[in-house]
């Protein structure tokens, strides 16, 4: 079974310095249909005008994922952590017994565009962390490179729950697949591009929630860029 979630479908919010799209329901947008999906609870495609940013908030008992598609997103916490992400870097807070922390576009003259995701933890009240990693262009082209997991296995990030997290960049043509095993489900989501997940085409911002399915087969039907989530 494969459901897609269309781009244009997805809630919005506009105040001028951020330009927001929801997949699921958040802040003031809901939608009791999507609601998350297994342990995935956010994903926001966010733009922020230059100099601009979410200032110092709080947050709970989640594991909060940045993945930056342009520009410099800068990060602040409680923890002490300062931290620029750039394309190419994931960063991973958990924010367990409560964490505050900031996210601003690092730079006064360019947009920054990224992805937040928001991952259901397996226990409340862990001690708040914070990991960042780089994973060079050549690991994700033309393939599947996994960049998180519970087990922090291949060099990915360290992820508190039974999640593994991959990204790709594939040129047109390219194909890169996952066997799911028993019990398992997926959701693909489209960062740029267009592809066919399973043969259902998608565009950049659509996601697909895959259930009962043996495999995940993404072909590029141009330049692209995906994250793959493979779920219990």
């Amino acid at each position: 079974m494969l459901a897609v979630r269309h781009a244009h479908e997805r809630g919005t919010a506009d105040f001028g310095w951020l330009d927001s799209r929801h997949s699921f329901s958040f802040g003031h947008y809901y939608d009791p249909q999507h609601m998350g999906f297994g342990a995935l609870r956010v994903i926001n495609e966010d733009r922020v005008r230059p100099g601009a940013g979410f200032d110092t908030h709080g947050h709970r008992d989640m594991e909060i994922i940045s993945y930056v598609l342009d520009g410099a997103l800068e990060h602040k916490d409680t923890l002490g952590t300062g931290a620029i992400i750039r394309p190419g870097e994931v960063q991973r807070m958990s924010a367990g017994t409560g964490i505050l922390h900031s996210e601003y576009n690092a730079s006064d003259a360019e947009p920054v565009h990224f992805l937040q995701i928001w991952i259901v933890p397996e226990a409340q009240g862990l001690q708040p962390g914070y990991e960042q990693k780089a994973f060079a262009e050549e690991e994700r082209r033309g393939r599947l490179r996994l960049v998180g997991s519970q087990d922090g296995r291949d060099g990915s990030l360290t992820i508190n729950q039974d999640v593994d997290l991959y990204t790709a960049l594939l040129a047109a043509g390219e194909e890169a697949s996952l066997t799911l095993r028993a019990g398992r489900k997926a959701w693909v989501q489209v960062a740029r591009g267009a592809v066919e997940v399973n043969g259902t085409a998608l565009a950049a911002g659509d996601g697909a929630a895959l259930a009962e399915e043996d495999a995940v087969a993404i072909h590029a039907r141009e330049a692209s860029e995906v994250l793959l989530f493979d779920l219990r």
